[in-house]
């Protein structure tokens, strides 16, 4: 079949997406219900379509073509033809260039504009009615990639055991932009994440896992931009195999390869913070880009009863139907190639509910958690879910099965609810701080399976969490309507930044505390980057549209308590390194843990039962333990959330006496801590540390 000068083959329908050799091209591209699929060929501006063919063939729901004599770097999409009938849940419509589910590179942004909706935007109709105006004009395009030879050199995942690693969630342009030390024309992309100064900074906390916000190729909202606004954390995926091309310096793609080469040479895994629930074309009124043209009765999850509509369980418009299994295969197949081709050491699944949906509901032993569980590539990397949706039966955690973390948000708003002296939290607090053990002491999960976390991209940064007690987000023009109210914050006594010393002290102990619990806990904690030293978004709590000064690292300008706040928590991370007390890896250690009072006794029911007793002491020590020379064979933790100080009676010590390690008090109040005394003092709102051999 010809069409021009340019000769299109049968090929072959085995592997999907656009795969060069030696002598061309093979393209192939799932579609169920699709009458026919044209190949629309693009010179090497993506502005002319220089020939468009028709895929010969049609073979287990797959429609290929190979194109002889194409070569890696061409650029195309497609044009699908079939019923546009919406309430029969099909809305094909071949004037609209359609992105290549499987495409690796895309060039260009999206234009906005009607004809990139499949329905006419005017019409009294709504999706009913039928747009021809044609799209290509506005659209990216998608590069034909081939399989380079990248020099990997020796890079070899870190493979950090899971109850060693420390999470530090980043933005790749956040992170980079600002940094004085990045070259600038490196800052903001993936080569600036790549730079020495980054990477050795990064190893100077002691960080061993970057955990960053979405890079798969994403769009800006077109509510966004005609705002003046940005969609700048990136949960609206395009392309799951596609890099996001904003965050790319000179070396292109290879610059992606070249930051994760640099961060294993530092000993740092990368994990991606993936969107696979849902996608950039929102719901029946969204626009036509890929997978609603394609196929969109497969691709996403329709209301049984009236298919024109979608159903909503991300709260963006539509859900991936991970029931499909050319979805499931799609969704599996992205995930090795990341692994396979961009060396990726694991993934944080946004609403990682979704992914475990069938049509009866949640189900662990659903199809994507069984693909996952067996593939030799993907069980061996790191799983992070999301344990939440919106959709009915949404919220699962602890309900993920075994091999995977989860994102713990009880933990989160225990622990902010604790050090802000909430009654009855104690016995909250005790669960959460010990690794949430009702929730993972099964099927044998182990205590990391808890990503601990007070603050993440989404909210209060950890400075803004005790300065303001309502969000401020103005900026994003909304009226301030946007984001979560449920902050569960404090401002202590002045909303945003003060020059009152008391206020700003007080402020500063609040998050040593969080800090100090967060990295003490056991489990596996996430670190907000910037929280360290007190980075704020002045407010607000919802940046995702803020890709501005609210929302990136400020590096420069840090006053002296914030310096004071990072090299805190290099301390406390080099605990929690050296200390395995800190970081148990097994329910079954053989460690022993005793909950004790103020009046040095343990803990009882009615202990427990008392809201107003949140004093609380946490001894623990390891009996049946191997330890280590240097390690601990014992510690003591003592909790003041109370505003006023606390007698504390002190257990007695099984291996000596106890030697103070750390407090989040004044040094001036230290001396009140003598572990020679039988009562110390816990100072108000404190965090005290003691160690035995």
């Amino acid at each position: 079949m010809k069409r021009g000068p340019v000769e299109i083959q049968p090929g072959r329908w085995q592997k999907l997406g656009a795969i060069p050799d030696a002598d061309g091209v093979n393209f192939a591209l799932f579609s169920a219900h699709a009458e026919s699929v044209e190949l629309c060929l693009f010179d090497e501006n993506g502005e002319t379509e220089t020939a468009r063919l028709e895929l010969p063939e049609f073979t287990n729901e797959i429609w290929h073509g190979y194109v002889p004599g194409l070569k890696a770097g061409a650029l195309y999409g497609y044009r699908v033809h079939g019923p546009y009938d919406p309430s029969a849940g099909h809305r094909f419509n071949a004037n609209k260039l359609l992105i290549d589910p499987y495409a690796r590179e895309l060039v260009g942004d999206i234009t906005w504009s009607n004809s990139h909706f499949g329905y006419d935007v005017g019409s009294l109709d709504k999706d009913l009615s039928f747009n021809r105006s044609d799209s290509a004009a506005s659209m990216p395009k998608c590069r034909v990639v081939e399989s380079k030879n990248y020099d990997w050199k020796s890079d070899r995942p870190p493979a950090i055991a899971w109850s060693r690693t420390i999470f530090y969630e980043a933005h790749v342009k956040g992170f980079t932009q600002l940094h004085p030390a990045v070259p600038e024309k490196l800052r903001g992309t993936f080569e600036g994440l790549a730079d020495k100064a980054i990477v050795d900074y990064l190893k100077s906390l002691g960080i061993t896992s970057v955990e960053l916000l979405p890079i798969h190729y994403f769009l800006d909202d077109k509510h966004l931009i005609d705002k003046g606004l940005r969609n700048y954390w990136g949960y609206n995926s395009l392309g799951f195999f596609a890099p996001a091309s904003r965050y790319y310096g000179p070396r292109g793609m290879d610059g992606l390869r070249d930051m994760v080469r640099a961060l294993h040479d530092g000993g740092i895994e990368v994990i991606l913070d993936v969107v696979y629930n849902h996608t950039a074309e929102g719901n029946e009124l969204g626009p036509t880009l890929s997978f609603k043209g394609i196929d969109n009765f497969s691709y996403y999850r329709t209301l049984p009863d009236d298919p024109r509509y979608y159903i909503n369980d991300t709260g963006t418009g539509n859900t991936v139907n991970t029931s499909h299994p050319r979805v499931l295969q799609m969704i599996t197949d992205s995930l090795r190639y990341w692994v396979e081709e961009m060396h990726v050491d694991g993934f944080r699944f946004d609403l990682g509910t979704i992914l475990g949906r069938e049509p009866e509901g949640f189900d662990q032993r659903g199809g994507f958690f069984d693909a996952v569980t067996q593939d030799p590539v993907l069980a061996t990397v790191k799983l992070v879910g999301e344990p939440w949706d919106i959709g009915p039966g949404g919220y699962q955690i602890g309900g993920f099965p075994p091999g995977w973390a989860e994102w713990n948000d009880k933990y989160r708003d225990t622990m902010r609810d604790y050090w802000k002296d909430m009654d009855g939290t104690a016995p909250e607090f005790a669960a959460r701080f010990m690794g949430s053990a009702d929730m993972y002491d099964l099927r044998g999960r182990r205590p990391w399976s808890s990503v601990n976390f007070i603050t993440a991209h989404d909210g209060f940064t950890l400075n803004d969490l005790v300065s303001y007690n309502d969000k401020h987000n103005e900026a994003n023009g909304e009226h301030n309507n946007d984001g979560h109210s449920d902050n569960r914050s404090s401002n202590h006594g002045a909303e945003g930044p003060t020059d009152n010393a008391a206020i700003n002290a007080s402020r500063d102990r609040h998050k040593r505390n969080l800090l100090a619990t967060l990295l003490l806990s056991h489990g596996t904690p996430m670190l907000l980057a910037g929280d360290e030293f007190g980075r704020s978004q002045l407010g607000n709590n919802n940046g995702y549209c803020q890709d501005s000064e609210i929302s990136w690292v400020h590096w420069e300008g840090l006053s002296g308590s914030a310096e004071e706040m990072r090299d805190f928590v290099r301390q406390l991370i080099k605990l929690r390194v050296e200390q395995p007390l800190l970081r148990r890896e097994s329910w079954r250690d053989g460690l022993t843990a005793t909950w004790v009072n103020a009046g040095g006794g343990e803990q009882t029911p009615e202990h427990w039962q008392d809201e107003g007793s949140t004093t609380i002491g946490l001894h623990l020590g390891c009996k049946n333990m191997t330890v280590t020379k240097g390690a601990w064979r014992e510690l003591l933790l003592i909790f003041n959330p109370h505003d006023g100080p606390v007698p504390f009676r002190m257990p007695r010590s099984e291996f000596g006496s106890w030697t103070l390690v750390l407090t989040t008090a004044q040094m001036n109040e230290a001396d009140n801590l003598s572990s020679k005394e039988a009562v110390v003092q816990m100072p108000p709102r404190s965090l005290v540390l003691f160690s035995a051999n």
